[in-house]
């Protein structure tokens, strides 16, 4: 029997059993219609327990490009990667942490920490075992070099060969007014990436991120989740330049028992952390020692790619990107379930793609070419598709814009378009035009301290100068029963998250998911039959990227 339905059953339509319509024009093409049984259809496909969660590099990733490339193929879209290929192979390293055994010693007591409970410790440096011993504690406040805001954490003092201890998030998370960050609006140096890429910039030996919740986003799970597995980074020159031996994140109330053992209180420092004027503060008689055996290996992942050639512009390019992994195998939890499904995250948008690709191959030839890319690795930290924003296979000067899609809401129509990073570019204002034309209303993130605007595939691309929007369907629901639908919204944050029981479910109402695709598709549709190029808002720090190619855009 085979697995998946062929390409010919979801091309010919006889999955069809609910339709969503726009209800009009969507640019200079037809009435742009999704359905909804395709797209729970193809989530089904992709998050079922036969394809392990989606992990990179094993063979469930075979199961994934082939199932993408047909479908891809049946909505009538061509290969997109280098010479005639579905795929851009993407080189990863691959770091595999065991035998982990770690303690914090204070005053000649040791506190022993459980590798997933107290504490997760991994590794992005290639080598075969880690070994750390009675290393010094100083606890950097956020841990951020900023010298454009006049934000130094470190000031003066040396951490070379030290572990640093530091928070979650910025400075203006805990006090908005404070404004040196943007205020709720997380920045990059918020982002759990930049704490370790720092750390390796001032040559620590280790970095430990205390992990509190509200700042985090996300609960210890999630973390557990994420960090306890195996880790992926991009193939560097010079690794030992940019990585550090350890990556690690500590419960809050560890750390708050460690900081009170070494006569200081975590959060009177956590508030003084808040200023210009802080200063690193060593964890007298507190010292940190782990040692772990590490597998590392490299492997190569990939990156499916469709396009649609243009008819008049080919060489330009409108992107729609989405990620196809997820993390795979891991422990089980409380039901023995350790397959992690990754049905929301992000199967649903992986058949967003497809169906928007359906949509694409059915209308009128566009005149610019709409480019389709399934990014893989984008649970390992976004490295599908820096891969690609650092090896393109269509120029980015070349690229008119793009749109992301990452966990597509599945309860219901919303009344509102969130748009994540809202203010940076100009596509802002297509999206709040075409809001308006749905009924909805385009509103700013309604959560910028999680920092979701650096946490997706958009994001290098964006950092590259490509205008990228990112949008999400929010806010209050449209149809009864309105508290069902809110308690599970709330419930998939809080339970299914990077868990094992983010699962398809037949009772998903995917209207809401089908008005957001509609959105990009129409703004897609009226880019690709003009000649507009969208650009950067003034003093948005991607606009000088985008302004060193502008005399390639005519």
């Amino acid at each position: 029997m085979r697995l998946f339905p062929t390409a010919a059953v979801l091309a010919a339509g006889t999955l069809i059993s609910a339709c969503a319509s726009t209800g009009g024009e969507a640019g200079s093409g037809p009435a742009a219609t999704f359905d909804t049984a395709r797209l729970s259809e193809h989530v089904r496909v992709l998050a079922d327990d036969s394809f392990q969660g989606r992990g990179i590099a094993t063979p469930a990733e075979d199961m994934t490009v082939r199932y993408l490339s047909e479908q891809y193929a049946a909505a009538g879209f061509q290969p997109g990667g280098a010479n005639g290929s579905w795929t851009q192979d993407v080189a990863l390293n691959r770091f595999t942490a065991s035998n982990v055994r770690a303690r914090f010693e204070v005053g000649g007591e040791a506190i022993p920490l459980a590798q997933g409970q107290q504490i997760t410790i991994s590794t992005r440096l290639p080598g075969s075992e880690v070994a750390l011993a009675d290393k010094p504690l100083v606890f950097v406040g956020y841990g951020i070099k900023a010298p454009e805001r006049n934000w130094d954490d470190f000031k003066d003092v040396d951490v070379r060969g030290k572990v640093i201890v530091v928070l979650v998030n910025d400075a203006d998370f805990e006090e908005p007014a404070l404004d040196t960050f943007n205020g709720r609006a997380m920045t990059y140096y918020g982002r759990w990436t930049y704490k370790y890429e720092e750390a390796a910039r001032q040559g620590a030996a280790g970095v430990i991120i205390v992990h509190e919740t509200a700042p985090a986003s996300y609960g210890w799970a999630t973390v557990q989740n994420s960090w306890s597995g195996p880790q992926f980074d991009i193939v560097r020159a010079n690794a030992a330049a940019e990585r550090v031996p350890m990556e690690a994140w500590v419960q809050r109330d560890v750390a708050v028992d460690l900081f009170r053992r070494a006569g200081l209180d975590f959060e009177t420092l956590k508030a003084s952390a808040r200023s210009r004027e802080f200063r690193p503060v060593e964890l007298t008689g507190a010292t940190f020692s782990g040692a772990f055996d590490v597998a590392t290996s490299q492997v190569t992942t990939r990156n499916v790619l469709a396009r649609l050639p243009g008819t008049t512009h080919p060489d330009e390019t409108i992107l729609y990107t989405a990620h196809w992994d997820h993390i795979g195998v891991g422990e089980p939890d409380a039901n023995g379930d350790a397959i992690f499904n990754g049905a929301v995250d992000n199967a649903t948008g992986t058949a967003g793609l497809l169906e928007l690709a359906r949509l694409w191959a059915a209308g009128p030839r566009p005149e610019r070419s709409i480019v389709m890319i399934s990014f893989t690795a984008e649970e390992s930290g976004l490295l599908g598709s820096e891969f690609y924003a650092a090896n393109p296979v269509y120029p980015l000067a070349t690229t008119v814009a793009g749109f992301n899609i990452d966990a597509m809401n599945v309860y219901g129509r919303v009344a509102d378009v969130d748009i994540i990073g809202s203010g940076q570019s100009n596509l802002d204002a297509r999206v709040t035009a075409e809001a308006t034309r749905q009924g909805r209303v385009a509103k700013p993130d309604g959560n910028p301290a999680s920092g979701s605007y650096f946490r997706s595939d958009h994001f290098p691309l964006a950092k590259r100068g490509v205008p990228m929007a990112y949008v999400d369907g929010g806010g209050a629901f449209r149809d009864e029963p309105v508290a069902a639908r809110e308690a599970a919204r709330s419930e998939y944050g809080a339970r299914r998250y990077h868990q094992a029981d983010d699962e398809w479910s037949p009772d998903w109402d995917l209207r809401g998911q089908v008005e957001d695709l509609e959105l990009i598709y129409a703004i897609g549709r009226d880019l690709a039959d003009s000649r507009d190029w969208p650009e950067w808002m003034p003093g948005s720090e991607f606009g000088p990227a985008r302004a060193a190619s502008a005399n390639q855009r005519r």
